[in-house]
């Protein structure tokens, strides 16, 4: 089965910053999806060192524009990169390379739900701010929400507490 993504209108943001890095991260997995055993892992790398960068920017982004640190997008962030880097390193020890080839299809489908979900959400409140990727600005800071945003930033997703106790009710 093959993981490569292929870039469509559907996973654009309206954000062209979010949609280049997007772009180059699907490049970037149709390499790993491609290489040969030899070129694997350091393709595999590339894809991290990219990954990374891209989670950077885009915490930075909620950072600015009110979303909390321990929000549920940034702990995705979080969580996939140490998954990444840990695979890397068992293959490294290991050389299965078959499992480092799992997790590039596995990654492929966690990113077009994330991309569709928790990336587009990002982009629409970017929007909405005014926000400047490229400059780090907001043009219109009264669009900011007044506190912090929490969970994932969606009605659907508030804070821990708040679940609990909504279950509990």
């Amino acid at each position: 089965m093959s993981s490569t993504l292929l870039w469509s209108d559907a996973l654009a943001l309206g954000l062209d910053v979010m949609d280049e890095t997007h772009r180059e991260f699907i490049d970037l997995l149709a390499l790993v999806d491609r290489a040969g055993d030899t070129d694997l892992l350091p393709a595999w790398q590339r894809v991290v060192e990219h990954t990374q960068d891209h989670f950077d920017r885009e915490d930075q982004w909620m950072r600015t524009t009110r979303f909390s640190s321990s929000n549920c997008h940034s702990m995705q962030h979080q969580v996939v990169l140490q998954v990444m880097r840990e695979v890397a390193s068992r293959v490294q020890q290991s050389n299965d390379l078959a499992m480092l080839r799992d997790m590039s299809q596995q990654l492929g489908q966690w990113f077009l739900h994330h991309a569709q979900s928790m990336d587009a959400a990002l982009a629409l409140h970017l929007r909405n701010a005014g926000f400047d990727p490229l400059t780090g600005l907001v043009s219109m800071p009264d669009a900011l929400p007044a506190d912090v945003i929490h969970g994932c930033g969606g009605s659907s997703c508030g804070s821990p507490a708040k679940a609990v106790a909504g279950a509990t009710a």
